[in-house]
């Protein structure tokens, strides 16, 4: 997940003509461990050795080394904060605010506490959101501090437009998978709210979403960026699709989530090939 934090980091530099700026890139590779990791932790089961997920068995059986794998990340955290722009630090704060109450009981309702994560149709709203303003607005936001590109708040809000329906139509298989697990903690979920069969039908309309914005609003015509984009969406869509009958959860992590790497594969693969021909 932290590689494909940096690979849509990396994307928005592209795409949007700016080098990529390194510390931001290693606020997003380093956050996103600390993050993941951290809301593992809270999230640990009274006998994580029975969990029917491989990866909370594997996760809770190397206890002591996940745990210095989320600490040093944080502490990492904060020389890098100090390298990026004031813009960039508020963003930042807001986001870090965001991802801690996502799974902290902060709140309580009677003699129950709950986080974020748990008010109905908030779970995947957020996570795209985070995603969109840590792989698409923190990246624009520095590029401008430092004066390497120049960028409208129209464009800057197309952009996260697009990538906010993107990431949103990766996230809800998750929470297909999780289904049955979320019911049962009583998490309303998009798929537990509306069903297996429309959580899907949604996904689909996210993609078509996605594919109009990219038609209406061509920066570079039906240049290679556009290619390439439409090819990965349409990949997205159909690995959406199969996980309908693949339920393996490595599937999710290796395809699913591999996809965010491929499209920035596809945009620089593209691009050096219509410069060869």
């Amino acid at each position: 997940m932290a590689l494909c934090a940096v690979a849509q980091g990396s994307l928005t530099f592209y795409l949007i003509g700016s080098k990529p700026i390194q510390p931001v890139l290693g606020l997003l590779f380093i956050a996103t461990i600390a993050i993941y990791n951290f809301s593992i932790l809270l999230s640990k089961p009274q006998k994580p050795e029975n969990s029917a997920q491989k990866r909370v068995r594997w996760f809770f059986s190397h206890y002591r080394l996940m745990v210095t794998l989320t600490v040093v990340p944080i502490l990492l955290l904060a020389p890098l904060f100090f390298l990026v722009s004031v813009p960039a630090r508020i963003l930042l704060i807001f986001l870090a605010v965001l991802s801690f109450a996502y799974g902290l009981p902060l709140f309580a309702l009677g003699d129950s506490k709950f986080g974020l994560r748990n008010i109905p149709g908030l779970k995947i709203f957020l996570i795209t959101l985070v995603w969109t303003m840590s792989c698409v607005l923190l990246p624009i936001l520095e590029a401008q501090a430092r004066q390497m590109v120049t960028l409208s708040l129209y464009d800057t809000t197309i952009f996260m437009a697009k990538a906010f329906l993107f990431i949103g139509a990766l996230a809800i298989p998750f929470d297909i998978r999780d289904i049955f697990e979320d019911k049962q903690s009583g998490l309303k979920t998009i798929a537990v709210a509306w069903g297996e069969k429309n959580a899907y039908f949604f996904c689909e309309a996210l993609l078509l979403g996605y594919i109009a914005l990219l038609l209406f609003f061509r920066v570079d015509g039906f240049g290679a960026n556009f290619w390439a984009l439409i090819v990965s969406v349409v990949i997205t869509g159909w690995l959406i699709l199969r996980s309908k009958w693949e339920k393996n959860e490595y599937y999710y992590f290796f395809f699913l989530d591999g996809i965010l790497i491929l499209q920035y594969i596809f945009v620089i693969g593209l691009n050096k090939l219509s410069i060869l021909f």
